[in-house]
C-alpha cells in the first residue's frame, strides 16, 4: 500500500422465542382429551389415592439447556480462536469476532449509556455497495463506533459497516489490531474502492481531525470536506452516497481548549482540555451520558455518471457540497427537535 493515494478528507495528515418441546410423560398427559360424562354413564367416584398425579412442569431443564447451548457455543468459539480455525478477509476483518465479541461490548454503551435513536437506516441499500458519509465530532471517535453498531443492529438486511480510519489509528498498539478485526481500514482511495466494488457498506467522515478536534463553541458546524476524494471514489465504484447526521456526540467531551505544544510533543493532532480532562485524571476521560440521534438520509445515486466523471473537478465540488449541505441541514433539524442534551 506504499503507493496508495490517500483520500484528502481533511487538510491534516491523515426474536421470537421458540416454545420448548415437551417429552415423555408430561407430553402424554397433555395429549389426553378431557373426560366426557353422560347421563347413561355417570362418572365413577375414584379414591383419592388412585388418582394419577401429573408432574408439574419444570422450566429448569429448558433454562439449563439454554445455558448449556451458550456454554457449548462459547467453548467452540474459544477453541476456534486458539486453533486459528477462523476466517479474516484481506483487510483483516474478523466477522465472527466482531459479531460475538466487539459488538457485544459496544452494545451496552450504545443502548444504555448514549441511548442512541436511529432513523432512516433503511436508506442504506439491502445489497451492493454504498458510501455512508457522516459528520465527525466528540474529541474521541466514538461516533464512528456508534454508527457501526446502528447499522449492524438495525439494518433490515443485517449489513455491516466498514469504516475508513486515519493512519493514526493503525499506529496505536492494541487499537490497531482491534480496528482491523472490526473491519476498519486505512482511508485511501484504492482500499475504499475495492471494498465498494465488493458490495460492502463503507463509512467515511470527511472532516477528519478538524471535525473531531474542533472547539466546543463550533459544535455542529461542519468543517471543510477536503477536496471531494470520497465523491471521486463513489463515482468510480458507481455506488450511492448516503449522508448521515449524528447529534449528541459533540457534548460527550466539551473541548474548551487545545494544548498544542503538548500535542506536538506527543505526536497527536490535538490535546483536548475539557471541564474534566486532564484535571480529574483517568476519571476525566469518561464521556458525558448524552442522548444521541443518528439519521441516515436519502441516498444520492452516482451510477448515472460516466467513468470519466470522477475526474471532473466541478462535478466533484457540486456533489461534495450537496452531501455537506444535506448533512448540515439535517443536523439543524435534529437540534431543533431535541428536547435536551441528556434526555
Amino acid at each position: 500500500m506504499a503507493d496508495a493515494k490517500v483520500i484528502p478528507f481533511d487538510d491534516d495528515r491523515s426474536r421470537a422465542r421458540r416454545r420448548p418441546a415437551t417429552h415423555g410423560r408430561e407430553a402424554a398427559v397433555r395429549a389426553l382429551p378431557a373426560q366426557q360424562h353422560t347421563v347413561d354413564e355417570p362418572a365413577a367416584i375414584e379414591e383419592p389415592s388412585a388418582a394419577p398425579v401429573a408432574p408439574a412442569p419444570a422450566p429448569a431443564p429448558a433454562a439449563s439447556g439454554g445455558w448449556e447451548r451458550r456454554l457449548a457455543g462459547g467453548l467452540a468459539f474459544l477453541r476456534r480462536r486458539v486453533t486459528g480455525d477462523y476466517e479474516v478477509d484481506e483487510f483483516g476483518y474478523d466477522k465472527e469476532l466482531t459479531d460475538q465479541v466487539l459488538m457485544s461490548l459496544l452494545r451496552p454503551v450504545y443502548e444504555k449509556y448514549f441511548r442512541v435513536e436511529v432513523k432512516g437506516v433503511e436508506n442504506i441499500p439491502k445489497e451492493g455497495g454504498a458510501l455512508v458519509v457522516a459528520n465527525h465530532s466528540g474529541t474521541l471517535p466514538l461516533d464512528g463506533l456508534m454508527m457501526q453498531v446502528a447499522v449492524h443492529d438495525h439494518h433490515p438486511a443485517g449489513r455491516h459497516l466498514r469504516l475508513l480510519a486515519a493512519d493514526l489509528v493503525f499506529m496505536l498498539p492494541v487499537v490497531n489490531e482491534l480496528a482491523r478485526k472490526a473491519g476498519h481500514t486505512l482511508a485511501c482511495a484504492e482500499d475504499a474502492e475495492r471494498l465498494l466494488r465488493a458490495g460492502e457498506i463503507v463509512g467515511v467522515m470527511p472532516e477528519g481531525f478538524k471535525g473531531i478536534g474542533k472547539p466546543f463553541a463550533e459544535r455542529y458546524k461542519l468543517q471543510r470536506f477536503g477536496r471531494g476524494g470520497f465523491v471521486s471514489t463513489a463515482l468510480r465504484a458507481g455506488v450511492p452516497i448516503v449522508p448521515c447526521s449524528i447529534v449528541g456526540a459533540e457534548e460527550i467531551y466539551p473541548m474548551l481548549g487545545n494544548a498544542k505544544t503538548l500535542a506536538r510533543v506527543l505526536g497527536l493532532p490535538y490535546f483536548p482540555l475539557t471541564p474534566t480532562f486532564p484535571w480529574l485524571g483517568p476519571l476525566g476521560a469518561m464521556p458525558l451520558p448524552t442522548k444521541w440521534t443518528i439519521q441516515f438520509g436519502e441516498p444520492i445515486p452516482t451510477d448515472g455518471y460516466a467513468q470519466e466523471a470522477a475526474e471532473d473537478p466541478m462535478l466533484m465540488f457540486n456533489l461534495t457540497d450537496q452531501v455537506r449541505e444535506q448533512i448540515q441541514h439535517t443536523l439543524y433539524k435534529l437540534l431543533v427537535q431535541r428536547r435536551s442534551v441528556f434526555f
